[in-house]
């Protein structure tokens, strides 16, 4: 029972920072494209014509693979632990892990199989070739919302491990469960759903219901936070240094100090998992920054820089629109790496016998830890790109009197683009050298934060939830605009800065929020960790907030942003049933026809 339990934990890892899986929940969305050397697993997500999703190339089937099994540990904890008198609060570790699945497949595919073979929600000893898919009401009202409500009741305040399942982690999921199924009963895209059910709920409920259960959940976590709370700035939220902090419900954990442990090498990732390589596909080959003839931003084990894989690019409007203000909010800042410093003597042996200083743009001189490259935050005309590489290399261009390279916002491209400081590695072993870069990240890929459940409570209140004093939309959305106006450090310029721009942030915010002023807001906290396919299927918005973006080309020194348009039909917002699991079923061919979902046959 103790190992059933660990490896549930243990499965977090198999999904998040998993690179392709990650790359299914964001590439495709408002949030990212393919970059220069993505294959067809990322090009594929795009839906902008480069491929297509289909039962063989999707890559959510790494969700359908892996959680199945995980159900079927949990339903054999929960079956036999429960008869053999195992702690409620162990069997409650098992039934938050059950949901947890069950949430992440329903909101994907649809209906999936309660029934594994040896009845619904019981556990499973031999092989089952047939399958049958329950409606999206069953799976929600059976399987997740019944085990959340009892993971609440019967966790402990306090997890019993470091990193350990909580009171407030499972109230965070059951308020989000809630809210999902409140949209999907009201459905206000007519989007389809399969199998075939009617939007209504077997206990008789309606959408306003569950929004209201979502509210008063996610406040009653707010309201109880045990040992977790929002962090002081949105900077220590995302500092490696701090990682696994008061404001982290729930992470795939990783360490530097034993493979074992580890899940996979601390010298060379394998690209697979359980490696935390994730934070690889959204980072440009920065190394192929020149210095005159010198590689002077080498591979580095540090959050900045990490192994460049170009995978996946931001678009421009994410860098112009989603953080518009860069002056007072403080997340851009936390999110991107957007200057690229000087460390080449780490890659000299020994690193005295380098050359101290370095010829940059315009002729003049950069010693290590300047900037060598930086993307700027607002469009400058003045930038004189070259045609081609350039004296940079990478096709940056230069501005009279400064010594770094520059790009501008709508000069990035699919090649060349800001890197994401928030998933970059981080490792105490690296001595005076660069470390280990191509290892997997070892660094925790975080799941669950305390500060969703403010957004949770928030969307619930803009659909209709009847709000506390204090805590209406715009006052919940607020205590995170106001955080994220502080700043006790800038990330990229690498100095020191107090400054409180709490006030500015919290008068900007509109007097009446929508959904899709809280998707922008959750766009800015949450930018590329996973979440962005998930708020746009639950608000139907997909197509609408990102049917179009725009992105400079493929080649070194394209700099002209190019419309591309993407074509997101309704038959999307659910994925399909992976080949793989047809092609094992023992079924006929219009039975695995009827299984398959709509457009994919």
């Amino acid at each position: 029972m103790n190992g059933g339990i660990t490896a549930m934990y243990g499965h977090l890892r198999n999904l998040y920072g998993q690179a392709y899986f990650y790359n299914s929940l964001i590439t495709g969305t408002d949030e990212a494209t393919w970059g220069k050397d993505a294959d067809g697993n990322f090009k594929d997500m795009d839906c902008s014509g480069v491929g297509a999703i289909t039962p063989s190339s999707s890559r959510s089937d790494v969700l359908w693979n892996e959680a199945f099994p995980n159900i079927n540990t949990a339903n054999g904890v929960i079956e036999y632990g429960g008869a053999s008198g195992f702690a409620n609060a162990l069997l409650a570790e098992a039934r938050f892990f059950r949901a947890f699945d069950y949430f992440l497949l329903v909101q994907t595919f649809g209906g999936v199989p309660l029934d594994l073979g040896a009845g619904e929600l019981k556990f499973n000893l031999n092989p089952a070739r047939t399958s049958v898919r329950a409606t999206v009401p069953a799976v929600y009202t059976k399987a997740i919302f019944p085990d959340l409500v009892k993971a609440v009741a019967d966790l402990p305040v306090e997890g019993r491990v470091k990193g350990g399942l909580t009171k407030t982690v499972a109230r965070l999921f059951l308020s989000k469960a809630y809210l999902t199924y409140g949209w999907w009963l009201q459905n206000p895209g007519n989007i389809p759903t399969y199998p075939e059910s009617p939007r209504t709920d077997p206990d008789g409920h309606d959408a306003t219901w569950y929004f209201q259960k979502a509210y008063d959940i996610a406040v009653e976590g707010i309201e109880n936070p045990g040992t977790f709370a929002l962090m002081d700035t949105y900077y220590d939220v995302n500092w490696a240094v701090n990682d696994r902090n008061k404001e982290m419900l729930l992470y795939a954990d990783h360490t530097q100090n034993s493979e074992k442990y580890n899940g996979g090498s601390l010298t060379n990732g394998s690209a697979g998992a359980p490696d935390n390589f994730a934070g690889w596909m959204m980072t440009w080959n920065y190394t192929n920054i020149r210095s005159a003839t010198v590689s002077s931003v080498q591979r580095e084990a540090e959050q900045h820089l990490g192994r460049p894989w170009n995978r996946m690019a931001p678009t421009i409007e994410v860098i112009r629109n989603t953080f518009a203000d860069k002056t007072n909010d403080s997340r851009y800042d936390g999110t991107f790496t957007t200057v690229y410093r000087g460390n080449w003597p780490k890659g000299y042996n020994p690193p005295s016998s380098a050359p101290a200083t370095l010829i940059n743009a315009n002729g003049m001189t950069v010693s290590p830890g300047d900037a060598i490259l930086t993307f700027l935050n607002t469009d400058n005309p003045a930038i004189v790109y070259p045609s081609g590489a350039g004296i940079s290399n990478v096709g940056a261009g230069i501005l009279p009197g400064r010594a770094d390279y520059v790009i501008a916002p709508n000069g990035v491209s699919r090649i060349v683009y800001p890197g994401l400081w928030k998933l970059g590695p981080y490792r105490t072993d690296n001595g005076t050298g660069l470390g280990q870069p191509n290892a997997g990240s070892t660094r925790p890929f975080p799941v669950a934060k305390f500060s969703e459940l403010y957004f949770v409570a928030a969307e619930a209140a803009v659909k209709g939830a009847v709000a506390k004093a204090g805590k209406s939309a715009r006052e919940l959305i607020n205590v995170l605009r106001a955080r994220a106006g502080k700043w006790r450090f800038d990330n990229n310029g690498n100095v020191a800065k107090v400054a409180d721009n709490s006030a500015a942030m919290v008068a900007a915010t509109p007097a009446v929020i929508d959904i899709n002023y809280i998707l922008a807001e959750r766009s800015r906290e949450y930018y590329a960790e996973g979440y962005r396919r998930y708020d746009l299927v639950r608000t139907q918005k997909w197509a609408e907030l990102a049917g179009s973006y725009t992105i400079c080309g493929t080649a070194i020194g394209d700099h002209t942003p190019v419309t591309v348009t993407r074509t997101i039909t309704s038959n999307l917002y659910l994925r399909p049933i992976p080949q793989g699991q047809l092609d094992a079923m023992n079924m006929s061919e219009a039975e695995k026809r009827a299984y398959q979902n709509p457009g994919y046959n």
